[in-house]
């Protein structure tokens, strides 16, 4: 079969606008609450968009780790390639997709740093393990071999063993506070829902429905 034939209907329910919460972080933490009720493998995975001060995207897929009507938060190394970016251009867009379900949400915003002492409070909250990690790793720089990251573990394993863990000065939590949402669900003939909330000057939100 040849990557052109590869399609599939979609045909498990629609999206109507009088089934929408008008506020899009409830109805996005109804979705939510529904993949996890579904079991899905990485419910919180989410594909983050970022550009270069020049406009240059980069793509990858990261974990969310909270959100309330703040925003959406996630943690990464701020000298890495996503994190250079959002402090040159602090846009970026993210998206959900859970194919089980043939759902996914857009949210596009702006992006900030959140604060040392809530970055220390999850970092403190991770395995051992991915605390080490995130000293031994030098994130987006390029490396020999995998004896390298190897033997940098080892090392922090010994220097930390039966203490705490500092958080390295350059990593912690970003916060993306969206002013868009779209909520596609998957129907036959790629006749899609495209449910989308746009954030006003006022602070409501309208919504609108797109063409697929």
């Amino acid at each position: 079969m040849s990557i052109a034939d590869l399609r599939r209907q979609y045909t498990l329910t629609g999206l109507h606008e009088r089934d929408l919460d008008p506020n899009p972080f409830k109805q996005f933490e109804k979705w939510f609450q529904q993949a996890l009720s579904a079991e899905l493998l990485d419910t919180n995975a989410m594909t983050l968009a970022t550009a270069s001060r020049e406009g240059k995207p980069s793509a990858r897929v990261m974990l969310l780790k909270d959100f309330d009507e703040t925003g959406f938060v996630f943690f990464t190394n701020y000298a890495s390639r996503k994190g250079r970016e959002l402090d040159e251009n602090p846009y970026a867009a993210s998206v959900f997709f859970w194919a089980e379900l043939e759902r996914q949400v857009r949210i596009n915003g702006k992006v900030s740093r959140i604060s040392r002492e809530e970055s220390e409070e999850y970092f403190h909250s991770r395995p051992a393990g991915n605390q080490l990690g995130a000293w031994a790793s030098y994130q987006s720089e390029v490396i020999g071999e995998p004896a390298e990251l190897e033997n940098r573990m080892k090392e922090l394993e010994s220097r930390y063993e039966g203490r705490t863990i500092p958080m390295p000065p350059n990593w912690g939590g970003f916060l993306l506070s969206p002013d868009t949402f779209e909520f596609w669900q998957g129907r036959p003939n790629r006749l899609h829902d495209r449910l989308r909330y746009t954030l006003l000057a006022e602070g409501q939100w309208r919504i609108e429905r797109l063409s697929p």
